[in-house]
């Protein structure tokens, strides 16, 4: 669809804030119309209906300018109720538009439309949007781009071209039929039958090298890749065959470059990455990998594309393939991720709360239940669950957002717990009966402008493994990740308050832990869950809600008129 641009012409020049998030400029406003459709698409053999935006996969991109507004028309005309994410957007006082079902609204309806309001504040770089119902978001995804404002640059040397690279999975079935099968018996959903670079397998997958998705260079340019992976299940490292890679930025936020021949990137994460045409003209794999270091059921395949140099020469028969981790790789992806750090310039700054005001303690757990039918699909006739502080988050049906704002009884409780119910060995104690958790609707509450810290602490039940955790409506700083249990003494001597990464999404190394510290300084009602697809469905979910301040310039704005309904 055309973009229709509207310049927005402000009463008053300045800038106005809320506390260090930036709620309106001189900017341009966007609209944009999605379709939610089904669309049939072709890959390794075979062909299947899908749900798309637009007809494309991966879908349209939103490209702004930073502090600009977008208006997305979402139009369903799929078979059943979705809703949208901007994922990373910060939305200041403005969780409406967030998106997570029954968490900030209810599903927009087969037949029915609803317009986002998304407002971008501080962010500059390449963040992404995806549906956030079920497992839609497998097909239902696309790249934000968020350009300099007018009269400012990158903080590198201006690129010859950008191009969005977007990883994801690809599944022979519905997708939504095989969460539906899972959650139905309780085991293992099925994994991917591929992963997909700019929608398509590559070689070696079957049905797939003639369609193999080629970025064409100039010799000599420097080009910026726009990573992005919209995996389900997978971190995933990614190379191209003989060329370095400068990673510039991650989550939209600018780093101080890191030349490397890899990049490891978890489900939710985004990367601008610089690379330089500086190769004998040919064509050259770049391809991606997972990292998995757990005993759970994954898609063991590569996906590729070509980096073709344009020119007269002889094609090899068989472009060279980059030389990636093992899949196993801990040493590798620890390699890679402990090297991020903030740009932390003058025109970049960041602002490290120095004190904390709220402490918070989470495990995170891959867990199981008993089963409540003939038989189950989990281990030891168990249902699957995952949890936060031994808690399995429950779906509730009226969204938690309108609860709050309206105060509505009997949809959540306000007692999301600082620390988990019982202290243990973490890293090291696998005691049958810590498997099981509690079940529950529960929100941490926070009041206005406190200064919070989180450890996030990985635990040996169930399954452990490397957990990529989202939340929504805020940057936070990555302060540290370690392995063991954290020690409250020993630990945070090991805190970078320097130059700490400012991200979206971060990875809890697997029996291990991960701190951060943000401002509770955008007040509304915000999903943080497990960017595992399958973990997100078992459980591994909280809420948090950051209370109204004391003005109206620090409070939740009123709700759209044409925000769905929960029938």
């Amino acid at each position: 669809m055309g973009v229709k641009k509207v310049v927005l012409i402000l009463a008053f020049l300045g800038l106005f804030y809320l506390d260090g998030l930036p709620l309106c400029t001189a900017s341009v406003v966007h609209n944009y119309t999605y379709v939610l459709k089904e669309t049939n698409f072709t890959r390794l053999c075979s062909t299947k209906s899908m749900l798309t935006v637009n007809g494309q996969f991966p879908g349209p991109v939103l490209r702004v300018q930073k502090g600009d507004t977008a208006f997305v028309t979402v139009q369903n005309n799929g078979k059943y109720g979705v809703t949208i994410h901007w994922h990373g957007v910060k939305q200041p006082r403005n969780p409406w538009s967030d998106g997570p079902e029954n968490i900030t609204q209810c599903p927009i309806k087969p037949g029915k439309k609803f317009t986002y309001e998304v407002v971008f504040s501080d962010e500059e770089g390449t963040l992404w949007w995806h549906a956030h119902s079920d497992w839609s978001r497998a097909t239902v995804h696309g790249a934000i781009v968020i350009s300099p404002k007018n009269g400012t640059s990158y903080p590198f040397p201006k690129p010859y071209a950008e191009e969005v690279i977007i990883l994801a999975e690809w599944f022979k079935g519905d997708v939504k039929e095989i969460i539906d099968e899972a959650t139905a018996t309780g085991g293992d959903p099925e994994v991917s039958d591929a992963y997909t670079l700019n929608g398509q397998p590559g070689y070696p997958n079957n049905c797939s090298i003639a369609t193999t998705y080629r970025l064409r260079v100039i010799q000599g340019k420097t080009y910026l890749l726009r990573l992005i992976n919209a995996g389900m299940n997978e971190e995933m490292f990614f190379a191209i065959a003989h060329h370095k890679l400068t990673v510039v930025a991650q989550d939209a936020s600018y780093l101080k470059p890191i030349n490397t021949s890899y990049v490891m990137i978890t489900p939710g994460q985004t990367m601008d990455i610089l690379v330089t045409a500086n190769q004998s003209p040919s064509h050259y794999y770049m391809a991606a990998r997972p990292f998995f270091d757990s005993n759970a059921p994954y898609d063991e395949t590569n996906t590729t594309a070509i980096f073709q140099y344009v020119g007269n020469y002889t094609p090899p028969s068989s472009p060279s393939f980059p030389t990636l981790p093992n899949i196993t790789a801990k040493s590798a992806a620890d390699n890679f991720t402990t090297r991020l750090r903030a740009l932390a310039s003058k025109d970049h700054p960041i602002s490290v709360p120095t004190g904390v005001d709220e402490r918070i303690f989470i495990t995170v757990s891959v867990n199981q239940l008993t089963c409540d039918k003939a038989s189950c699909g989990g281990p030891n006739n168990s249902t699957l669950a995952a949890s936060l502080n031994n808690i399995s988050f429950s779906t509730p049906k009226i969204d938690i957002l309108q609860a709050y704002y309206r105060n509505l009884s009997n949809v959540y409780e306000s007692s999301f717990p600082n620390l988990p119910p019982s202290l243990f060995n973490f890293t090291g104690d696998s005691n049958g009966g810590l498997l099981l958790p509690s079940i529950g609707t529960k929100a941490k509450i926070i009041e206005y402008g406190k200064r919070v810290e989180i450890v996030f602490q990985g635990t040996s039940i169930g399954n452990p493994e490397n957990h990529p955790m989202h939340l929504h409506g805020f940057s936070f700083y990555l302060l540290g990740t370690g392995y063991g249990n954290f020690n409250k003494t020993t630990s945070p001597k090991t805190y970078n308050l320097i130059d700490p990464p400012e991200v979206n999404t971060f990875g809890v190394p697997k029996s291990g832990w991960a701190t951060i510290r943000f401002v509770a300084n955008n007040p509304g009602v915000w999903f943080m869950h497990c960017h595992l697809e399958r973990h997100a469905s078992w459980g591994m979910n909280t809420v948090i809600i950051v209370k109204n301040g004391t003005t109206s310039a620090t409070s939740i704005r009123p709700p759209p008129a044409n925000l769905p309904t929960c029938s």
